[in-house]
């Protein structure tokens, strides 16, 4: 019986008895033998066979123009099968050209207020970083050329149930038609998008409900049950109402939470504490490639669930809901932010967002005692991570001989007053190097603080990440490496080097995290770190892309061999990350690499930097790694 019920976005909030789970409604409505009929193109798949009708005939997946794309005929029937859920969209930006799409008024509508709204995460087609789908149709003032498709998607399932999903699966892999998976299209390598791709926007699959006490395996505890398209914000602000568990959720609030961003690991706040977003799993629905609805769990589909939980998204299936990990009681930061630089700092400095004041900078006389300041608070990082702490450090190179450093610690369920205590000695240690940094009081937010639901701004920069060993941390020879060649990357490279330090090891993970994919790398660092180039690259042509790219791997390399064993965050990373199989996987590759062709032997789910992507690839007429261009078999 269902003690409460309440509203949200378009999915449910509600308090189940203990040891009660059920599936959403709109898991409910499922596609079955009746509904295929004489529609050959949606029927299922069987793996033991690998056979998918047209699959085969071409070494590459149809598009418009082909023989074997379906004619506006085949389109039809499947939208009426949907019910009309096919869409057909264009780039929200085509209204800035001339052309039969073209609106002034919604144009400077994108060039203006857009940021402050929902607007992007609401589109079914657009991309937070756009240079991945190629950089087709940009909002600007005075387009100069023309607006294309590009790597945006034919066609979008506006997905409200699980079978919608399923026919686009079935189609998808029956009619040789690239498919992929978006939900809030925060994506930084392309696998939200694909040109002439049949794209499953989950991003209206909402609903969340409480267990108070949920059971499986060796867990007992509170848990939550999420559907596959709800954002952090909302999570976070059901969790406020109800005062009586702690979710581990994305920091970032528009991000969605049981999809790329816990399938490929999720880093997070209570990460030290709690582990990442993918040691969170205790049960998935999933529609895998032969168009079947499955639940993955430590007692069916183990394979699955291994893969699902840091073994990379868009690729083993599209999670429609999942059972999270809850933790009483309600947990809290209590935290400081406070920074120095070699000069004034600049207006606009591209810095994250604490949820704490931040004392006045403090100006520093060189460049010398502002490094040994910043490995000061690098080596006090790791006493924070080993604490249950989570810190955020932004180096910054703001020209003319003028450097900036911005910190953070956010110390979970510890009060104020003992993360004063806790933090104080760095403080001794910055006034000893002549840094004049007077001590801080913390203080104290809840975790489940009260967010916004407006979204999010198109950021068109490239970076690449790196994981540090704790290694590092151990020997003065191996700091010593790691904080030159981070000196290295901001003074010279003129980068921003953002690292956030953390330790989600096994001991943390708790269960069933020490079964789940993330990579051993990721269990045994004590930083993940990004490095940006300055510039948005938007509407850069291949030379310039290229040549930026090429100089901050160079800086990228210096990182690599200044910390031997490391990695890479599959979310946050270079697409182009060389050995990205050991970097992103570890020792868990092969098995990921067996997995994917046992559940999806058609390779109908693909998306780059993923175990299995390496028997395709896009082929770009401008040699960008981009998703504008057909994607085809390699033979690999």
């Amino acid at each position: 019986m269902l003690l409460a019920r309440a509203l949200l976005s378009l999915g449910l909030v509600a308090l189940l008895p203990a040891a009660t789970a059920t599936n959403f409604p709109f898991e409910e409505t499922q596609l079955s033998e009746d509904d295929i009929g004489n529609f050959s193109a949606i029927a299922f798949g069987d793996t033991a066979s690998s056979s998918a009708g047209s699959e085969g005939v071409s070494r590459c997946r149809f598009e418009p123009g082909d023989r074997g794309w379906p004619t506006d005929q085949e389109w039809a029937r499947l939208n009426a099968t949907l019910e009309g859920r096919l869409l057909k969209p264009v780039p929200p930006a085509a209204a800035c050209y001339p052309g039969p799409y073209y609106d002034q008024a919604k144009c400077d509508f994108l060039l203006g207020l857009v940021n402050t709204t929902h607007f992007f995460l609401d589109d079914p087609l657009t991309i937070l970083t756009t240079w991945p789908e190629g950089d087709t149709c940009f909002a600007v003032a005075n387009p100069t050329g023309n607006c294309t498709q590009g790597g945006y998607p034919s066609y979008v399932v506006n997905a409200s149930s699980v079978k919608d999903i399923q026919l686009a699966v079935n189609f998808a892999r029956n009619r040789n038609i690239r498919l992929n998976i978006k939900n809030t299209g925060h994506d930084f390598s392309g696998r939200s998008t694909g040109q002439a791709s049949l794209s499953i926007w989950v991003h209206y699959l909402k609903g969340l409900e409480f267990v108070p006490e949920y059971t499986i395996g060796e867990f007992t505890g509170p848990a939550a049950i999420i559907g596959g398209g709800l954002e952090a914000w909302e999570a976070t602000n059901a969790v406020n109402a109800t005062q009586n568990m702690t979710l581990v959720l994305p920091s970032w609030p528009t991000l969605g939470v049981a999809g790329g961003w816990s399938q490929g690991g999720g880093h997070n706040n209570l990460a030290s504490l709690y582990g990442l977003g993918a040691d969170q799993f205790l049960s998935l629905n999933v529609v895998t490639a032969d168009g079947r609805f499955v639940t993955a769990d430590v007692n069916q589909n183990q394979d699955l669930f291994f893969a699902l939980r840091g073994g990379g998204a868009s690729t083993y299936g599209v999670v429609t809901s999942a059972i999270w990990k809850g933790y009483a009681p309600n947990a809290f930061f209590s935290g400081l932010t406070f920074s120095f630089n070699t000069g004034p700092t600049k207006p606009g400095t591209p810095l994250f967002s604490s949820p704490f004041r931040s004392a006045p900078a403090v100006e520093v006389d060189d460049t010398e005692t502002f490094w040994n300041g910043y490995n000061a608070y690098l080596r006090f990082s790791k006493s924070s991570s080993l604490a249950g702490g989570y810190g955020f450090g932004d180096a910054n190179n703001l020209g003319n001989d003028s450097l900036s450093f911005i910190g953070s610690f956010l110390m979970a369920n510890m009060t104020a007053a003992e993360a004063t205590e806790f933090i104080r000695p760095l403080f001794a240690t910055l006034r000893a190097l002549g840094i004049n940094q007077t001590d801080l009081t913390a203080a104290t937010v809840p975790v489940a603080r009260i967010q916004s639901p407006v979204g999010d701004t198109i950021n068109n920069r490239v970076f690449s990440s790196r994981l540090f060993p704790r290694k590092n941390w151990e020997s003065s020879a191996g700091f010593d490496k790691m904080t030159a060649a981070i000196r290295k990357t901001v003074e010279e490279g003129g980068y921003l080097f953002r690292g956030r330090s953390f330790s989600p090891n096994l001991d943390v993970a708790g269960y069933p995290g020490s079964s789940a994919a993330v990579s051993p790398t990721f269990r045994d660092s004590l930083m993940h770190a990004t490095v940006f180039i300055p510039q948005d690259l938007t509407a850069s042509t291949t030379s310039e892309w290229l040549a930026m790219h090429d100089r901050l791997a160079r800086y990228m390399d210096g990182l690599r061999a200044a910390t031997p064993g490391g990695g890479a965050y599959l979310n946050e990373a270079d697409v182009m990350e060389p050995n990205w199989q050991e970097s992103f996987f570890g020792s868990h590759f092969p098995r990921l690499l067996a997995i994917k062709k046992a559940v999806d032997p058609w390779g109908v789910f693909w998306a780059p930097l993923t175990p299995g992507s390496e028997a395709w690839e896009v082929n770009t007429a401008d040699g960008m790694p981009t998703q504008n261009g057909p994607l085809c078999q390699t033979g690999k």
